[in-house]
């Protein structure tokens, strides 16, 4: 997508690191891992990719625009906030009864929705505080970048 292998690493060490959340919430809960654990870790993985394109397309995006590389990763983390929240708070909120459920047939849901609901709190944190920094670690002047999108829009500017 991003037809830069840089950017194809820096979102896998987004989905490597995102497991964290998730090995942490089942350790806290006293949760073993299981198969459902698994599955649930799967999913996470795919929510890891989609935040970590986010991020990166809107940092790209603005670097296009003539933005320094740390004032981009800077407006991007700010203005990808509220975008990225929204889709943890959505998938967290909706998952919470079935991760702290102890009726009957929660064995299989409770370690699938721990593991979404751990690894999407820690996703958060991630995305917007350590993305944007690896991303001003590895880029470079030189970076080449997909032109503008017509349809980009740069949000508020905030100082």
């Amino acid at each position: 997508m991003f037809k830069s292998f840089k950017w194809a690493l820096l979102i896998m060490a987004n989905v490597a690191m995102v497991r964290i959340g998730g090995l942490l919430a089942l350790l806290i809960t006293g949760t073993n891992f299981s198969v459902s654990s698994g599955v649930g870790f799967l999913a996470l993985f795919g929510v890891s990719v989609q935040t970590g394109v986010i991020m990166l397309e809107y940092i790209n995006q603005l670097r296009v625009r003539r933005y320094s590389i740390e004032d981009a990763a800077v407006e991007g983390a700010v203005l990808r906030l509220r975008p990225i929240m929204m889709t943890m708070l959505v998938a967290t909120l909706g998952l919470l009864p079935a991760a702290m459920s102890h009726a009957i047939g929660s064995d299989s849901q409770r370690p699938f929705a721990i593991v979404i609901v751990g690894g999407l709190i820690s996703d958060l944190v991630l995305s917007i505080f350590l993305l944007p920094t690896l991303y001003v670690w590895m880029a470079g002047e030189r970076d080449v970048l997909s032109p503008a999108e017509p349809g980009f829009t740069e949000g508020e500017h905030v100082d």
